[in-house]
């Protein structure tokens, strides 16, 4: 059993650099401490998983007119995660050349440098689901990268509820709704997709909030297709020369569909930045992290009176304009955090507040689009 060939040292870099993206140390199957190295004449495929996420990346041997790898001989070898990774890295020519011999002992040259590195068979690696294409949804990469930043900061990070851990994804004619929430506050983003079959629907797929955030890092900011792949218990994320599986998480994720208000007793009408930079400050006393709690109210000259008080450390009292108030005057506490969590990623100048009373949940809206939603459980400070 022997493998050979020559590649491109960068390219090779960049594949590597992804599919450690789904390696853990921590496992406790041994050879996915490894990345699995298979070349066939069209070119080389690295996969790494940790069984959660798998991540498989491909380098065609030739591609646009240029030779990425010279293939020498075909086979396959899992090479530990740890070492190799940095030894690639660190070599000193543009080309490195790996050989494969018995016992899948390993060598690897760059210009002057040689190592000989212990590989593992790659019979011994878990093979990856194969998935059938049938639910299958495909949008931009840079809106896809928007949808999971407008969500996956409001996932629950304690495991007490583990589908709470997940953004849930629902279609229906087209319209992607995903959705994440901790239970004391929720983030809805909506997108219109493509789809091969016009009457392709599913709820309840519940997409763990880490597989989220690695891909995320992955995807490029552009228009390239993302194509998503649903099944039963795993959903892939098809790029051009990339597949990145995750399991679903189990459980029923809670109805989100009604139980956001369409009434309000107060309207508020805020420019998002200096709203957002008043709470920051009025954290600044709340260092420890424990008490985020920030107590607002209307006040007559159409300005909102933030205060935050820390017993061992003091009080702040800040003033925001407000462009617009209308209905009731309104007193209410609520997490300052989880606000600004929201702020952050709402991308519009403006946002709209809406308040059904002190102790019920108010809603935080862009006005410069209408296919997010943000909701908030106050705090009973009395």
């Amino acid at each position: 059993m022997s493998v050979h060939f020559i590649i491109q040292k960068e390219k090779f870099v960049q594949s590597i650099q992804l599919v450690t993206k789904a390696i853990s140390f921590k496992t406790t199957i041994p050879i996915l401490a490894g990345i699995k190295i298979e070349v066939t004449e069209e070119g080389i495929t690295l996969t790494g998983s940790d069984s959660d996420i798998s991540i498989e990346s491909f380098i065609p041997a030739e591609e646009d007119g240029q030779q990425n790898v010279q293939i020498l001989q075909t086979g396959k070898v899992v090479l530990q995660a740890k070492t190799f990774p940095e030894i690639i890295k660190k070599l000193p020519e543009e080309q490195v050349e790996i050989i494969v011999q018995d016992q899948f002992l390993t060598t690897v040259r760059s210009g002057s440098s040689v190592f000989h590195l212990n590989g593992l068979d790659a019979e011994d690696y878990p093979r990856l689901p194969q998935v059938e294409e049938t639910n299958v949804f495909y949008l931009p990469a840079n809106l896809f990268k928007n949808i999971i930043r407008q969500t996956v900061f409001a996932v629950a990070t304690n495991e007490t509820r583990p589908v709470l851990t997940g953004v849930n994804f629902t279609l229906e004619k087209k319209q992607l709704t995903c959705t994440a929430t901790d239970s004391h506050r929720l983030a809805m983003r909506k997108a219109v997709v493509e789809t091969y079959d016009e009457e392709l629907s599913f709820e309840n797929v519940v997409i763990p909030g880490k597989s989220l955030t690695e891909l995320n890092k992955i995807l490029e900011d552009s228009d390239e297709l993302v194509y998503v792949v649903v099944t039963e218990s795993q959903v892939l994320f098809k790029l051009k020369h990339l597949l990145f599986f995750t399991r679903l998480l189990d459980g029923t994720y809670p109805m989100t569909k009604n139980i956001i208000p369409t009434a309000a007793k107060t309207d508020i009408l805020l420019e998002t930045t200096p709203f957002l930079e008043a709470l920051e400050r009025a954290l600044l006393l709340s260092r420890e992290g424990k008490n985020n709690v920030v107590n607002v109210k209307t006040l007559d000259n159409n300005e909102l009176e933030i205060t935050s008080v820390t017993p061992e450390i003091g009080k702040v009292t800040e003033r925001v304009q407000m462009i617009e108030c209308k209905g009731e005057e309104l007193r209410i506490s609520f997490n300052g955090k989880n606000v600004i969590d929201a702020l952050k990623v709402i991308d519009s100048e403006e946002v709209n507040m809406r308040f059904t009373g002190a102790m019920s949940p108010f809603v935080i809206q862009p006005t410069e689009h209408d296919h997010s939603v943000h909701l908030f459980s106050p705090v009973r400070t009395f």
